[in-house]
């Protein structure tokens, strides 16, 4: 079984009407996407890499010290084979209907804003291969010109927010937009302009907020100037969250993007963004998330459809990890760059060890993990945790006879939701970046008592006799519902998690 087909209809661009995003023909998208981490801008943490080699200039430096002249033909090498045809295939292949394309400025504009074919040769061919296999690209400036984090993240050169600070870099970052906007003014395979991503987080938050909305305002301006067709998608500041600075509406075809990583996977922490989207009439977009364990995923991924929000996966690919639909397999002496970048020695031939990484992360070549896809797809997931039933409310998604909500935990819904272990604790814990399951002390369950039940959202059909509930106890019964299966107590029973046997 497979992820229904959502090819991208180019007849036309994508744009905003109402709460909605619709296509060419006015039909309403519910955006389905997946973030291509680490090709246009690699991010330290996706090579298992520690302090000192984080940003993209710190792990051009590792390899320009390791590699000498040879640096050049591997990061040559790493364009060609982290991201290629074969993965948008798979992408599309997969179900989604877009990808979002993180763009380092280096790659499209020096400091002397000159532009640099090369990098938009690099956007060029995405395009043509997502038009091939009928899939959107959003654009997405990850790293402007001077960064708009002050981290790592955004290949900053000092590890401060300059593009805040410095109006030459803001001048540069207008040009970018200005150039790109001009480039693919007619391209209906563009999705949009993702202007920022996670603009001014943390301490920066407070003193950039009105230069950020000001910056928003120029660059739509810029964009204006010689494209009236595509969608501009503007982000709150704070890791996307802080969405403070959006007190009106600044373009008629716009929508509003959050990300969301690591906190509990319940309306509370999204309430902030549905109001926006009722008091302002735009679309909102989950433009970035993942990096968690299964029951996470699926729950999270629930929530956004639940309330008609579009999505975007991160990341399709990285090194040895078991949160992304495509493992790059590890190469063998990879451990020794990776203690040499925390101050241990130089390995002896260093070549080898980034040649096996050029062949291993080729998609044909990546440990493949379905069930990454079939918990964010609700594709006959393995594993669903109780507390992932659906969103839509009492009566749509459950049903109870009396409640103790657990606090800070869906506690909207009346829902006995609780740890399987007792204990005294501080908050919730879901930072499960690795994908580990959650521990005994982590889990938690669902008391049920007789005609109580659950509903449990999925794509697609399935056959309800492979569904089990922990040990298939006597005291439920599973049936098939509306948007997927129904688990309704006979008698009082604990419900840990289900699963759907493959």
């Amino acid at each position: 079984m497979h992820f229904p087909a959502r090819p991208a209809d180019f007849a036309g661009f994508i744009h905003r009407s109402g709460t909605d995003l619709v296509d060419g023909h006015g039909t309403a998208l519910l955006m389905r996407g997946m973030g291509i981490g680490n090709w246009m801008l690699p991010e330290g943490y996706m090579w298992k890499f520690g302090p000192g080699a984080e940003s993209p200039r710190e792990i051009e430096a590792l390899t320009e010290r390791l590699l000498g002249e040879n640096s050049a033909k591997f990061w040559a090498g790493f364009r060609a084979n982290f991201f290629a045809e074969s993965d948008v295939q798979r992408i599309a292949e997969s179900g989604f209907d877009h990808i979002r394309l993180p763009i380092n400025s280096r790659l499209l504009i020096d400091d002397a804003g000159t532009l640099l074919e090369a990098g938009f040769a690099m956007i060029d061919d995405v395009i043509r291969w997502c038009r091939s296999h009928r899939l959107w690209v959003l654009l997405d400036l990850h790293g402007a010109p001077g960064g708009q984090t002050g981290t790592n993240i955004d290949d900053s050169p000092h590890n401060k927010p300059e593009l805040f600070m410095d109006a030459r870099y803001r001048h540069l970052t207008l040009t970018l937009w200005g150039e790109i906007a001009r480039r693919y003014a007619d391209e209906t395979v563009v999705m949009g302009y993702d202007l920022l991503n996670e603009p001014i987080p943390n301490e920066w938050t407070e003193l950039y907020n009105p230069d950020l909305a000001l910056l928003y305002q120029q660059l739509t301006r810029v964009i204006r100037e010689v494209d009236q067709n595509h969608l501009i998608m503007y982000e709150g500041s704070h890791w996307a969250t802080n969405w403070e600075i959006f007190d009106g509406v600044w373009d008629d075809n716009s929508c509003l993007q959050f990300h969301k990583y690591w906190s509990p996977p319940d309306t509370a922490t999204i309430q902030k963004f549905l109001d926006a989207r009722e008091a302002l009439g735009l679309p909102i977009y989950m433009g970035e998330g993942g990096e968690n364990n299964l029951e996470w995923l699926y729950t999270a991924w629930r929530l956004y459809e639940g309330n008609n929000i579009g999505w975007n996966f991160w990341p399709w690919k990285k090194i040895d990890t078991a949160t992304s639909p495509a493992s790059i397999r590890l190469p063998a002496r990879w451990h020794e760059l990776v203690e040499h970048v925390a101050g241990g020695p130089a390995p002896i031939k260093a070549q080898s060890i980034f040649d096996e990484l050029l062949e291993n992360m080729k998609l044909e070549n990546c440990q493949w993990r379905p069930e990454v896809i079939q918990a964010i797809t609700a594709v006959e997931p393995q594993e669903i945790p109780a507390w992932g039933f659906g969103f839509r409310g009492r009566g749509e998604s459950f049903e109870t006879s009396s409640a103790t909500p657990l606090a800070a935990m869906r506690d909207t819904d009346a829902v006995t939701i609780r740890y399987a272990e007792s204990a005294t604790r501080d908050g919730h814990w879901f930072e499960h970046t690795d994908g580990r399951d959650y521990s005994e002390s982590e889990r938690m369950v669902v008391d049920l008592v007789a005609g109580d039940w659950l509903e449990f959202e999925l794509s697609g059909p399935v056959d309800v006799a492979r569904v089990t509930v922990d040990d298939a106890p006597l005291s439920v019964v599973i049936e098939p519902s509306e948007r997927g299966f129904r688990v309704t107590a006979l008698s009082a029973v604990t419900v840990a998690r289900l699963r759907i046997d493959q």
